[in-house]
């Protein structure tokens, strides 16, 4: 099967790692294009890492300064004792100064990253260009179901230990797409796969702490703080998602007075940087450029 067009240059992209601290625990990100672009940080969902992000950042690299992190807990970056939504926030933030992405940075989240990017346009939104959420919304408060808080909800050991794996080809077969969805290429799921175990002592685990959620508390305010979000903001969903959590774009959208944008990919699923990741960045440059000649006309 060849190989989609897209995917060897966005490997053999040029990226700067780092690695900064941010309330004692380690993070790891990566940087691609100019410093003095526009600047972009990149936020992943639940137990994935920046890795989701690599078909994507190279191909916004031209016109921004872009930036990809490990969130706490995931990936190269190391664990904590307990997380919340403010913690994640702090390490995008201070992502955003490390990479040097510039005055006013844009955030796009995907799936449980557009909670951590809600959590950082409520802390920092006024210093932001805008943010742009991925396959993720938010629904009225009295829908809400809560799961983090998982120690006191499902009665589950904090800092349990993780599941190991015999050897890598066991572990590589184990790999899933939360939801699971068809249409990612081979080579795409290999890729990512083998960047989401490591080897250990006594065999093969997954890089993600299986503990992010056991006190971390989401919360019934999230539509609250999107609405209150002084920044601009936009919904970008996959046209096939599955996903529990992209129900809601129309609520989204009053809660802006109807001039919040919400649109779909046509094909991609909820993983629509790996379905179609082209699409993805003409979406994302598209709204932000559009966002850029705003304020140059305005200023």
């Amino acid at each position: 099967m060849a190989a989609p067009h897209w995917l060897q240059p966005a490997l053999d992209a040029p990226s700067e790692a780092g690695n900064l601290e941010v309330d004692g625990v380690r993070i790891h990100f990566e940087t691609w294009g100019q410093v003095g672009k526009p600047g972009i940080v990149l936020v992943h969902g639940s137990n994935a890492h920046l890795e989701w992000w690599r078909f994507v950042a190279p191909y916004l690299a031209d016109q921004f300064r872009v930036a990809a992190l490990d969130s706490s807990g995931n990936g190269e970056s190391g664990w904590r004792e307990r997380y919340s939504g403010r913690v994640f926030a702090d390490e995008v933030w201070a992502v955003c100064a490390a990479a040097q992405l510039g005055p006013r940075p844009f955030v796009v989240g995907h799936s449980f990253g557009g909670f951590v990017a809600v959590e950082v346009g409520h802390a920092y939104g006024a210093q932001l260009g805008g943010m742009m959420f991925l396959d993720y919304t938010t629904g009225p408060p009295e829908q809400y179901i809560e799961w983090g808080m998982r120690s006191q909800r499902e009665g589950v050991t904090a800092n349990r230990p993780r599941p190991l794996h015999p050897n890598r080809k066991t572990i590589m077969s184990r790999f899933r797409f939360i939801p699971e969805q068809p249409n990612v290429h081979p080579l795409v799921m290999d890729y990512i796969a083998g960047k989401s175990i490591r080897q250990v002592e006594r065999g093969w685990t997954w890089k993600f702490d299986p503990g992010v959620y056991d006190h971390l508390a989401m919360g019934a305010d999230q539509a609250a703080k999107f609405q209150a979000l002084p920044c601009r903001t936009a919904v970008v969903l996959g046209e096939n998602s599955t996903s529990d959590g992209v129900q809601h774009g129309a609520y989204m959208a009053s809660l802006k007075g109807g001039a919040l944008p919400v649109f779909s990919i046509p094909g991609a699923y909820h993983h629509l940087m790996f379905d179609e990741p082209l699409a993805v960045v003409a979406a994302v440059k598209a709204t932000l450029l559009n966002w850029l000649r705003e304020d140059q006309d305005s200023a």
